[in-house]
Order: C-alpha cells, then sequence, then structure tokens
C-alpha cells in the first residue's frame, strides 16, 4: 500500500450572511446534501465519521469512510484533521480547514481540502492516481459551490 494525496483550494465571495453559510457547513445533512460523493457523515461531539461513496481510480473502485477531529471557532472557521480512533486503521482521510470573513455584501468563503487514501498501487502511478484525484475534488468543489448557492436562494 501507498499513500496519495491531493489537494484542491477555492475561494469565493458569496452574497449571503456568514451565519447562514456557517449553519449549512456544520450541519451534517446539509453538508451531506450539498457534497457530491459524499454519502453520510455520523457525529460523536467533535468527531465526525465521513462516508464517500465509491470512485474509480485506474481501475480500482476507492471506498473511502474516515474519522475527523472537527474543531470550531464559531461563525469564522471549521479546522478538521483525519484522526482514526486508537487501534483502528482507516486508508482513506482528510485534512484542511474552511473560513469564513464578513465582506460588504456577503461573505468571502475560503476552503482548503488535502485528500489521501493508501491504495494497493506502486508509487510510480502517484502522478496518474494523483491527477486523477485531484481532478474528481476540483469537479466535487464546483458541485459543492453550485449547491451551496442554491440551498442559499442565490441560484
Amino acid at each position: 500500500m501507498h499513500r496519495f494525496s491531493a489537494t484542491t483550494e477555492s475561494e469565493a465571495l458569496v452574497a449571503a450572511d456568514r451565519a447562514v453559510i456557517w449553519a449549512a457547513l456544520t450541519d451534517p445533512v446539509v453538508l451531506t446534501a450539498l457534497t457530491p460523493l459524499l454519502r453520510h457523515i455520523e457525529v460523536h461531539d467533535d468527531v465526525w465519521r465521513w462516508e464517500l461513496t465509491s470512485f474509480p481510480v485506474l481501475g480500482l473502485a476507492v471506498d473511502a469512510k474516515f474519522t475527523e477531529r472537527m474543531r470550531f471557532t464559531p461563525g469564522r472557521r471549521i479546522d478538521f484533521g483525519h484522526e482514526p480512533a486508537k487501534g483502528v486503521v482507516e486508508h482513506a482521510g482528510a485534512d484542511g480547514w474552511y473560513a469564513l470573513g464578513k465582506v460588504p455584501g456577503g461573505t468571502h468563503l475560503a476552503i482548503n481540502l488535502t485528500l489521501h487514501v493508501d491504495l494497493p498501487l506502486s508509487r510510480l502511478a502517484a502522478p496518474a492516481v494523483e491527477r486523477v484525484m485531484k481532478a474528481t475534488m476540483d469537479r466535487t468543489g464546483g458541485a459543492f459551490g453550485h449547491n451551496l448557492e442554491r440551498h442559499l436562494g442565490l441560484k
């Protein structure tokens, strides 16, 4: 098994109140509805277990389930890091943050997300695997942005 990772960053000015966006980003039911490939989030206080739908990477079906420690700075920032339960091996995880800032006419929303998966592939496959991961994350992020705007009544 080798670890492969990809990172995506995005930012947008959203014509909605920061509190409304915060409510969407911190509600696991809403977040699941807004995020393509996200099947379910199970919440235990500040530990969230994420379950994605399978997605293909070089002929393999990646079935990602992972546990994240969520740290909330109310209304302003969400930090998350992969933190499986003691003794549990997870072959996928994510690290990153959401930052929300108040700006005239709405909210500045910035997102940084790194996803990593352990796959039974040679390290030589890294450029291809990580290119597929990045493209999938970019498509998912674009759809998430569209879905968030629709959820907020902006589209």
